[in-house]
Parts: structure tokens; C-alpha cells; sequence
């Protein structure tokens, strides 16, 4: 398996591995978890895992923008060495982001709470119970004391904008070198040695400790488990999907999750829809697996899919939406190995179809109050591969002795072998990333008497432009740059009417304004602000959209803050008409 990783990275891991060293609980929270996993000794030698050795790193995320507010910590009833091996403390929505895996020899800090941890990591000598993690975790001394250690306001905390994010830790002995990790980062490490990890340690490593927690529901951006329970996982599904538990504060919306088999896609645009191919016995370009994904009354197959045994990866097709508004089934079908998903629901909306109303100079809002900034979700890197293998020979002679004798009653043998080529597949991992990111400028409209780049009189036009750079190793059938911007507004609350860009540059690099307002006199690319809004700050927010990769769409939002000092009105002059 390849993998793009820094020199420096690789090295450290070397001389490590070569020199040993919805319902609701009666506490606070929610938990969103579930676990599964199967039986499993403790193993010995240079390779081992003991029961209980285990831990939980905790970590308190902002949930309206999917942002880690405190550094994670890692809560274990054992007393680790404080010299083993780590990855320091990064949690799974930070490598989602970007972070690298960087191993780390530092002294290794953890908590030992007060009251004990559940068991965590099922195995042959210790059943974990999801109902005692849940109730641990939603537990109000137990949260109370997770804001005690973190350094963060309890009643914080638990207003509902807050959500605390858990994930699993083992306590391992790999090459005779003390390790703690996590789920991620075991599949992280374990695409690092070309999966050498699972192959000494595979019932822990992808199977028990990924599985020990997992989601029932969506949540900060993870899609829920719906794969199996018991069987050992690949390390895509690990970096996806499992090694994490999340708990709420407040009831969730009454509007439930989107389906992880539902799409929103806008009309006439290039897309990229996916699904994940797995396998419990190896692909091989033998006989290589086809994936047909079939819409609006066409089939596109992907071919010469190979797959490690016991993998995944990424399928997927570039397409273009229809230019109306309708609801597009995708059906999926493969020669081998099983999908996660047959059917795929998509609606195609159109954005243009709600923007602001004709501002009036009459227009008045006395009890207007300033809203808070809305934040959308935001997703602004990708990362996914493609298997591919290669034959490895290896020839060895199969013997046939026959005795031949002379007709004397003697003779002698003779070996009429053969050389047998009994090669194997050697399987290498291409790994590809994208990252999307943006900037935007707001400036008073270019007709109006503004006060400065910055400020400006309210019942005037603004412009608004956004640039944006999407940065990715892939080839061009694997990404789109962004495609759509759309605008929304304090006076709307930021919902209520949004205006739609143009673009003004395609590709990679791709520019946006707004589109012509209709109720300009000069049809000009503007925004006009209220005439009744007060004076202070004024701020727009842009949403980036469509930029596209086989591992979902990169999307953004931006914002930037223009000052209202005055208004129109008093540019207004009124004077008697002379008379001859």
C-alpha cells in the first residue's frame, strides 16, 4: 500500500518499530453510540494486547461549525507509561481536516477519573456494555468533571451548541514498543506500514477497537454504522465511519438526519456521486469487479476494480444534473463484493428561485435587532484512493519422481517436475486529497456616494466577490472546482432570501459576483442594503458550493463586514424651484 507521507514521518516510524520503546438519559446528555466486536485473547510476545487496557479521548466540539474548542484528553482507569508511543492528542474531526499522523515520544499525559470508566473494548475476558458507556458519558457528575478538567464552562457546555466527541484508546505492545492509539489513528498507522499492524494485530486493531464505539444516527459530519457489527473492518471504514461516540446536550431538531442514501445536488451542475465497494476475498485484475450506476434512463459501469481481501475503497461517477428542479433515483449494482449503498435518492433544486424582494425606501423595521452570524457545515478537504495490484512471482519446483526401471530388475528415478509460478498479488494504495479554500471582498457598489472602501450609507448597492482555489494530486475525473456561491443577509436573519452568484471564472480557480439585480436602474451585480438598517456592522455571508470529490463536496462560508454610517436620505437635497 503507498501512501504520500513526509520523509520525516516515515522516518521516525522506522527507528521506533527497529528500537523497542434519541431517547434521553437521566444525566445531562444524549449519547450517540452503539459497539459491537467479537472474541479475542490477549496475544504475547512482541505483539500483544491485555484486556482493559483502554482508555476514552474526549473532546469538546463547537457544533454549529464542527470546531475542537479544547484540546482532547484521554481519560483511562490504568496507569500507562508515560514513555510509550503516542500520536499526540488530535482528535478524529482534526485528522478528517487535514492533520497528519505524526508519532510523538513526548511524555504521555492522561486522567484517571474520579469515578471509573465503564469497559470500553469487548474481548474474551471483558464484555462492554453500550447502555453503562452511554450512561457514564451523559452522566452529570461525569460531564460536570470533563468540564472541571478541560478548563471549560459547565453551563457552556451544555446550552446545546456544544457536543462532546469520544473515541476509544488501546494501550498496546506492537514490536515490543508501548503504543496508545486510537481507531483512527490505528488505520492511519496501519496504511503508514503497508498493513503490517493488521497483520499482528487485526482482531484488536480492526476489529474490537473500531467497533467499540460507533454512531446510531449522523452526527458532526460521520455518517452512521450501518455495516456489520462483528466482523473485522477495513481501515477506509475505520477513517470514515467507526472509533467514535458523540454526546448532545439538548433535544435535536425535530427534523430528522438527512438518509445517508440522500443527495442535494443544484440543477446544471457537474457532480460526483459515490459509494463504497468491500470485500471480504481479494479483487483481482483476473477478474476485476464492474460497478453500474444507473440514472435517468442511462448506465455508466466502472471497470477494473481490484480489492484487497478484507478492503474497501471509493466507486464513483461524474455526471451533470438537469436543468429543472425533480428527484433522481440512482440504482447501483456490482459483480463482486457488496456495496453500501444499491439506491441513492437525489434532489435537484434550483437556488435562483428565492431572492430578495424590491427594497422600498418606505420599508421600516423599529424592532429589528442584530441576528447572531449563521454558520452552515463546512467540509474543506477530501481525501481517497484507488487499489491497484500487481502480480509478484515466485516459482518453485513440483517434483514428480518416476522409477524407471532397465528390464533387469534395476534401474532408477527420474524427476519429470515442473516449475510452478505459486506468486501472489501485491497490492499498492494511491491516495489523493483536494482541499477548497477562498476569500471574498465587500465593497460599497461603484454608483454610490460611499464613504470609503469600508463604509457606507444604508439603502445603498454593495458588491460582493468571492475567489476561491481548489488544491488536489487527483486527475481531473476525480474533482470539480466549486461551482455555485450564494449570498445571505442580516436583514433575512440569514435564511429567509439568499441571492445566487454567477460565475465569473470556471475551473480550479473559479470567481464569483452576483448576479444582475433586477431592481437596479443599471442592472448592476449589487446587493442593496435596507434603508431602515441602523448604523454599525453590516455582514453578508457567502456559502461556497459544489466542489467536488469522490469523498463528498468541499464547501465553505465566508464573510466580511462593511460598516452602515447614515443613510441615502441624507444625500437628498430639497430646495425651492427658481422662478424667472
Amino acid at each position: 500500500m503507498k501512501k504520500h507521507i513526509a520523509p520525516s514521518i516515515i522516518l521516525t516510524l522506522l527507528i521506533l518499530l527497529m528500537f523497542p520503546i434519541s431517547s434521553y438519559a437521566d444525566g445531562d446528555g444524549d449519547g450517540n453510540i452503539d459497539h459491537g466486536g467479537g472474541g479475542m485473547g490477549s496475544g504475547s510476545g512482541q505483539y500483544f494486547w491485555n484486556t482493559h487496557d483502554e482508555g476514552v479521548r474526549v473532546t469538546i466540539v463547537r457544533d454549529d461549525d464542527r470546531t475542537p474548542v479544547t484540546t482532547p484528553v484521554d481519560f483511562t482507569n490504568r496507569t500507562p507509561s508515560r514513555t510509550l508511543m503516542h500520536f499526540g492528542k488530535v482528535s478524529k474531526l482534526q485528522y478528517r481536516n487535514g492533520i497528519n499522523l505524526t508519532p510523538n515520544t513526548a511524555v504521555y499525559n492522561y486522567i484517571q477519573p474520579e469515578k471509573e470508566l465503564p469497559f470500553i473494548i469487548k474481548s474474551d475476558r471483558g464484555q462492554a456494555s453500550i447502555e453503562e458507556i452511554k450512561n457514564y458519558f451523559t452522566d452529570e457528575l461525569v460531564v460536570r468533571y470533563i468540564a472541571e478538567v478541560t478548563a471549560f464552562d459547565y453551563d457552556t457546555l451544555i446550552n446545546g451548541s456544544y457536543k462532546l466527541l469520544l473515541e476509544p484508546i488501546a494501550y498496546i505492545t506492537f514490536n515490543g514498543v508501548k503504543m496508545a492509539m486510537t481507531a483512527h489513528e490505528a488505520a492511519l498507522y496501519d496504511q503508514v506500514l503497508n498493513g503490517g499492524l493488521r497483520s499482528k494485530m487485526v482482531s484488536l486493531s480492526h476489529q474490537n477497537l473500531p467497533l467499540a464505539m460507533f454512531l446510531e444516527t449522523p452526527d458532526l459530519g460521520f455518517p452512521a454504522w450501518d455495516g456489520s457489527t462483528s466482523d473485522r473492518v477495513s481501515n477506509d471504514q475505520i477513517i470514515t465511519s467507526l472509533g467514535l461516540g458523540i454526546v448532545r446536550f439538548k433535544e435535536a431538531p425535530t427534523t430528522p438526519p438527512p438518509s445517508q442514501t440522500h443527495y442535494q445536488y443544484r440543477t446544471d451542475t457537474d457532480v460526483i456521486t459515490s459509494i463504497r465497494l468491500s470485500t471480504s476475498v481479494q479483487i483481482t485484475p483476473k477478474d476485476p469487479a464492474r460497478v453500474t450506476f444507473s440514472l435517468m434512463g442511462s448506465s455508466y459501469t466502472v471497470t477494473n476494480i481490484v480489492i484487497p481481501e478484507g478492503e474497501s475503497q471509493l466507486v464513483w461517477i461524474k455526471w451533470r444534473t438537469p436543468s429543472t428542479p425533480q428527484t433522481v433515483t440512482v440504482s447501483v449494482q456490482s459483480s463482486q463484493g457488496s456495496v453500501s449503498q444499491n439506491s441513492i435518492t437525489a434532489s435537484i433544486v434550483d437556488l435562483s428561485q428565492n431572492p430578495p424582494p424590491d427594497p422600498k425606501v418606505t420599508d421600516r423595521r423599529p424592532s429589528f435587532q442584530l441576528p447572531s452570524i449563521h454558520a452552515y457545515s463546512t467540509k474543506t478537504t477530501a481525501s481517497w484512493g484507488i487499489w491497484s495490484a500487481r502480480w509478484h512471482e515466485y516459482w518453485v519446483w513440483i517434483p514428480n519422481w518416476q522409477w524407471v526401471g532397465d528390464g533387469k530388475g534395476g534401474g532408477y528415478w527420474v524427476d519429470y517436475g515442473y516449475w510452478k509460478d505459486n506468486g501472489w498479488w501485491d497490492y499498492d494504495w494511491t491516495g489523493y486529497t483536494a482541499s477548497l479554500l477562498a476569500h471574498q471582498s465587500v465593497v460599497p457598489d461603484s454608483k454610490s456616494p460611499s464613504l470609503s472602501s469600508n463604509r457606507m450609507k444604508s439603502g445603498y448597492g454593495l458588491e460582493i466577490n468571492s475567489f476561491t482555489t481548489l488544491s488536489s494530486n487527483a486527475p481531473s475525473s476525480h474533482i470539480t472546482g466549486a461551482q455555485h456561491a450564494v449570498s445571505y443577509f442580516p436583514e433575512f436573519g440569514y435564511q429567509a432570501y439568499w441571492r445566487l452568484h454567477d460565475l465569473k471564472e470556471r475551473g480550479y480557480n473559479a470567481n464569483f459576483w452576483l448576479k444582475p439585480n433586477e431592481y437596479s436602474t443599471y442592472n448592476s451585480r449589487v446587493h442593496f442594503s435596507p434603508i431602515w438598517f441602523p448604523d454599525g456592522p453590516y455582514t453578508p455571508i457567502t456559502r461556497i458550493l459544489d466542489a467536488w470529490t469522490p469523498d463528498g463536496m468541499l464547501t465553505l462560508q465566508l464573510q466580511d463586514t462593511i460598516t452602515i454610517s447614515g443613510n441615502l436620505f441624507s444625500d437628498w437635497h430639497i430646495a425651492p424651484q427658481k422662478t424667472k
